[in-house]
């Protein structure tokens, strides 16, 4: 359940199970044992998680819990009693040992089980996300995900970049790279330096992407804040070694919500770095977002945000309205906004953005650009592909209108043919 960082926590437990020997099956009928790995960030994502073991212990009955909701143990074991265990995030070890208490470890030869050097993967062959670090250091009044997880914990980079490598020489053709807070990586350890290929590297996020973007794949860059050190690796985009590409989660624009929030930063700051981005890498995609409805958040605060998103112009944007989070201190502020007004928000916040988002994608009709195509509609004998300013799940899709004799994982130049709101249709480029 939940984001790409649950995803390769999963990643990371499948591949451990299978050195050990274990069987990974489709479905719960074929199963002896079934591993759920929760989210627990806003109450939507509990309630889906509270219902999915309910399903696990509907159809198998042996069911264990772990990721960003088993840290609230008693929430789970309220509903679900009858679990045989709990663990909170990435807390592979104890999975294992979980696991072998109720499944007996098998019989296992290592030398005719094998298990790929890029260990078991839940993405396509074509991407991969690279997770270089665990938990925050920022207290955001809305957010839980620092007790859930912990403060930043960044891998060695030698680490990291040996993963990366193995996953390139797997066929990975995009890293996505994910963390709390890229930005940060190596800021509790001193950005000391670490080791690669037997030279000196620091630990930071300007050495981490002079290195990835030597590995010769699209690097997209995830969960950015705007630090200084963000400065330096635009650049490096504009020299077409990293993706164009920044997701920052700004939140709000009126300096009075961020305060609230306990975010960083202003608005008009945030618009000056982003023309000073844009004039140094013109064809960057800027991600980002945002919470409507924030506690407090009055008329006066919520036109500051519209005002923001006309002006800054963002390529891709999500919104959301505002929920309690159990164990956020922003449940205890004053002044809720009714949830009417939240929906009415939202919607006003989202016809903004459509109007920015469609005026940009057609100025692209007529460009060629590379994509990847990452799956085709053989009925339709077109391939669904994304271009440098689309991750995957979360922003638009290029639609190839004759690329049905391409493949997954294809890397071919189109010519964009007509747009929305969010997608672009293409054809192959002569």
């Amino acid at each position: 359940m939940g984001c790409p960082k649950n995803l390769v926590d999963s990643e990371r437990i499948l591949t451990q199970l299978r050195v050990e020997g274990y069987d990974v099956v489709p479905t719960y009928d074929d199963a002896d044992l079934v591993i759920v790995n929760t989210c627990g960030f806003i109450d939507s994502a509990v309630a889906e998680s509270l219902e999915t073991i309910g399903e696990a212990l509907a159809e198998n009955g042996k069911v264990l819990v772990t990721g960003c909701l088993g840290a609230k143990e008693a929430v789970i074991r309220e509903v679900h009693p009858n679990v045989l265990a709990v663990t909170g995030p990435h807390a592979y070890e104890a999975v294992l040992g979980q696991v072998h208490d109720h499944l007996p470890r098998p019989e296992h030869n290592p030398f005719v089980n094998l298990v790929p050097p890029q260990g078991v993967k839940l993405t396509p062959r074509h991407y991969a996300y690279l997770k270089i670090s665990e938990g925050c250091n920022h207290r955001c009044t809305f957010c839980i995900i620092p007790s859930m997880r912990g403060d930043l914990v960044s891998r060695p980079i030698g680490e990291v970049l040996d993963e990366a490598l193995r996953l390139v020489k797997a066929g990975v053709k995009e890293l996505l790279v994910i963390s709390q807070d890229t930005s940060a990586y190596g800021v509790d350890v001193k950005q000391r330096t670490g080791f690669w290929n037997g030279q000196p590297v620091k630990t930071s996020m300007l050495e981490l992407c002079k290195a990835l973007s030597s590995m010769g794949v699209w690097v997209r860059l995830h969960y950015v804040y705007p630090y200084p050190s963000v400065d330096e690796v635009i650049p490096l985009m504009a020299e077409g070694k990293l993706l164009p590409y920044l997701d920052i989660p700004f939140q709000h624009a009126s300096p009075r919500i961020l305060k609230l929030m306990k975010r960083p930063g202003s608005s008009e700051r945030v618009l000056e770095r982003i023309t000073k981005w844009r004039e140094i890498c013109p064809q960057l995609v800027l991600r980002s977002t945002f919470i409507v409805g924030f506690p407090g958040e009055t008329e006066e605060d919520f036109e500051l945000l519209l005002d923001f998103l006309r002006q800054a112009e963002l390529d891709r944007v999500g919104c959301f309205t505002y929920s309690d989070v159990d164990g956020a201190a922003a449940n205890d502020l004053p002044d809720p906004v009714p949830e009417e007004i939240k929906q009415q928000r939202f919607e006003r916040f989202m016809e903004v953005q459509q109007q920015v988002s469609q005026a940009k994608l057609q100025r692209t009709i007529g460009r060629t650009i590379e994509v990847l195509v990452d799956d085709i509609d053989n009925e339709q004998q077109t391939a669904i592909a994304r271009s440098a300013a689309d991750a995957p799940e979360i922003d638009g899709q290029v639609y190839i209108t004759d690329g049905g004799g391409l493949k997954a994982g294809d890397k071919v130049m189109v010519t964009i043919t007509d747009a929305d709101e969010y997608d672009r249709w293409a054809v192959l480029a002569n």
